[in-house]
C-alpha cells in the first residue's frame, strides 16, 4: 500500500498580507500587525478535493496517511473528511523548522513513498534537506515565496496531482528547490539561491516551474516603452490612484512617475506623487477607501506565470475585489512572455479565481501602444 507522509507548516504565508515578504524569523512581528494563519485553510482545499475525487472513483487507490498531530497534520485531515492515518510525530506547541525536519525523519522511517507539505520555499528546503533525492515531494502552495518546482499551481490543482500519482498516472521528474533571502529581500533586494534538486510527481499543467530570471538587452528598451506609455495613460490624470506592484518591470514604471518605487513591495502613486510605499493590505486598503478610481499594476513572474498569489499576498481577495477586475493592468516585456506563455492567478479565492481568468485569455502590455492576448489558467 502507498503511504502518504502529509504535514503543515502553520506559520506558513503569515508575514504576505502584512506586508513582511515572509515569515521566517519575524512571526510575532506578523501576528502584531493582525495576520492570520493561511496555511490550515489552504491545506483543508487540498485535502478535500482529493476527497471528493476519490469518492468519484469506482475503484480509488488504496494509500494511507503518516501525519503529525494536530495543527501540523491531523486537524486538516479529519476536516476533509479522512478519519485513518497514522501519527508519527508530536509537535510543540509553538512550531519550528525543527518540527518539519523531524516530522520528514519520522516518515523517512515509516517508509512513506511521497511527502506532501502546505507551506513554501522555506518549508520545501526543510522537507527536501531530509528527503534528498530519494522520496518524492509535493507542496500544497501557502507561502510567500514560491519559487521552488515542488508545488501545485494551487492547492486544487496539487490534489488532482496526488490523486493521479496514487493512480500511478504520474511519474516523479527532478526539480530545482530554490528560497529565497527574507532578509535580503525586505531591504528590497532580490536574491534566490538554488539550494536542492528534489524529486516530484510532474504533471506539466498543474505544476508550477521554477522560477526563470529573464535578463536580455532588448528587455531595458520594452520596459522603458511600457513606462513611457501607462505614464502618458495615467499622469495626465491626477484623480487615479495607482498601485505598482513588484518587479523590475513595474519598477521602471515608477522610475517614469519619479518616485522612489520598492522593487519587492506594492507602491502607490496619486496627483502625480508617491502616496504610500511597501504597504500591507491593511494599508491599500485604507487608500481604496480615499479614491473612487484606482488601477494596479502587475506583471507576472517569468515561466512561472503567476500574477497574484506568489510574493504579493497584500493583495488579498479583498483588496483585488475593491480594485476590480478591469482595473488590473498586467505588463511583462516580449522576452519574459516568450518563457511565460500562461497567465496564472492563486488568490486563495477560487472564485475570484474564475472571475480574474475570465474567458481564459487576459491582455497583457508589452510595450508603447501595444499589447498581445495572452493565455490565462488557475
Amino acid at each position: 500500500m502507498i503511504r502518504i507522509g502529509f504535514l503543515i507548516n502553520p506559520i506558513a504565508g503569515m508575514g504576505g498580507r502584512v506586508g513582511l515578504k515572509g515569515t521566517d524569523g519575524v512571526v510575532e512581528k506578523a501576528i502584531e500587525l493582525g495576520a492570520r494563519p493561511l496555511a490550515q485553510r489552504k491545506a483543508f482545499a487540498a485535502l478535500r478535493q482529493l476527497h471528493q475525487l476519490l469518492h468519484k472513483t469506482a475503484n480509488p487507490p488504496a494509500f494511507r496517511w503518516v501525519t503529525c498531530s494536530g495543527v501540523m497534520g491531523a486537524d486538516s485531515l479529519r476536516a476533509a473528511g479522512f478519519t485513518e492515518f497514522d501519527i508519527a510525530y508530536e509537535p510543540a506547541a509553538e512550531t519550528s523548522d525543527n518540527d518539519t525536519k523531524s516530522a520528514v525523519s519520522r516518515f523517512i522511517e515509516r517508509g512513506v513513498d511521497l511527502v506532501l507539505f502546505c507551506g513554501g520555499d522555506g518549508t520545501a528546503r526543510d522537507v527536501c534537506g531530509i528527503t534528498g533525492r530519494d522520496t518524492p515531494i509535493l507542496g500544497i502552495p501557502s507561502g510567500v515565496k514560491m519559487y521552488s518546482g515542488v508545488f501545485g499551481t494551487n492547492p486544487a490543482r496539487t490534489a488532482e496531482i496526488l490523486f493521479e500519482y496514487l493512480q500511478g498516472a504520474l511519474a516523479s521528474a527532478e526539480v530545482e528547490v530554490l528560497d529565497l533571502d527574507e532578509e535580503k529581500y525586505r531591504q528590497g533586494e532580490w536574491a534566490v539561491r538554488l539550494y536542492h534538486a528534489a524529486l516530484t510527481p510532474y504533471e506539466p499543467t498543474f505544476t508550477q516551474s521554477a522560477k526563470m530570471m529573464i535578463s536580455e538587452m532588448s528587455d531595458t528598451e520594452a520596459k522603458m516603452d511600457i513606462s513611457k506609455h501607462l505614464f502618458e495613460e495615467f499622469g495626465a490624470q491626477p484623480d487615479v490612484l495607482l498601485f505598482l506592484g513588484a518587479g523590475s518591470t513595474v519598477q521602471a514604471i515608477g522610475d517614469a512617475f519619479h518616485i522612489d518605487k520598492t522593487v519587492l513591495g506594492v507602491d502607490a502613486v496619486a496627483e502625480g506623487r508617491l502616496v504610500g510605499k511597501d504597504l500591507n493590505e491593511r494599508q491599500i486598503l485604507d487608500l481604496i477607501d480615499r479614491f473612487p478610481d484606482r488601477k494596479l499594476i502587475l506583471s507576472p513572474i517569468g515561466a512561472q506565470g503567476f500574477v497574484l498569489g506568489r510574493g504579493n499576498l497584500q493583495l488579498s481577495p479583498e483588496v483585488v475585489r475593491k480594485i476590480g477586475r478591469k482595473n488590473i493592468i498586467i505588463v511583462a516585456t516580449p522576452a519574459k512572455l516568450s518563457h511565460t506563455p500562461v497567465m496564472r492567478f492563486d488568490t486563495g479565492d477560487s472564485e475570484l479565481d474564475m472571475e480574474l481568468l475570465g474567458s481564459g485569455y487576459v491582455p497583457v502590455v508589452t510595450g508603447y501602444g501595444l499589447s498581445r492576448i495572452v493565455k490565462a489558467a488557475i
